[in-house]
């Protein structure tokens, strides 16, 4: 997550992956469940991108979100040929976020989840080290003291996610969290 500043908080939203014919388009990996929110005409992304590059510094505009094959590409104004789209790979896509801004209760950022207590039992097992987004579903990786357990981000196994209090509570199939006491 980007520092905050007045109220605004900076959201990764996306990652540009490859260069997608020779107008200029890019596949884009996603980092949002809302790409007809984010990614619509006009729309201006800040970049985060390596140190040498060309961009750094620099914000781009969205001309347009098609979808082949399942997969987005994204066309930006500016960048109009593959050449140009290929300086761009591999850059990070970030929006601003008003604070004010409603979501769904059972909706979290994946910055507010990682550092999380796990609990299980009214016990600590373990802290969320990171989120993986699949399309089946997302999985919430746990560092406990034997190694990571990959969790199934479901309300039937994770029934609670208390921002205020740290913790993140999780009901799992047995052997999820067993640990070998040999």
């Amino acid at each position: 997550m980007a520092p905050k500043q007045s109220g605004i908080t900076q959201l990764r939203v996306g990652r540009l992956v490859k260069a997608h014919g020779l107008k200029g388009a890019i596949k884009l990996e996603l980092y949002t469940d809302e790409p007809e929110r984010r990614f619509v005409p006009g729309a201006s992304f800040s970049l985060q991108v390596p140190i040498d590059s060309p961009w750094r510094g620099k914000s781009i505009v969205l001309r347009e979100l098609r979808w082949f094959n399942d997969a987005p590409v994204v066309f930006f104004e500016g960048v109009e040929d593959r050449t140009t789209a290929e300086t761009l790979i591999r850059a990070i896509l970030w929006v601003d976020k008003d604070d004010t801004e409603e979501l769904d209760p059972d909706t979290w950022y994946d910055h507010e989840l990682i550092g999380l207590t796990v609990m299980v039992a009214g016990e600590a097992v373990g802290t969320v080290v990171r989120v993986d987004h699949f399309p089946a579903q997302d999985l919430i990786v746990v560092k406990t003291d034997t190694g990571d357990v990959f969790v199934p981000f479901v309300k039937e196994i994770v029934p609670e996610v208390n921002i205020s209090n740290s913790t993140i509570t999780v009901t799992p199939p047995g052997g999820l969290f067993d640990i070998n006491t040999d």
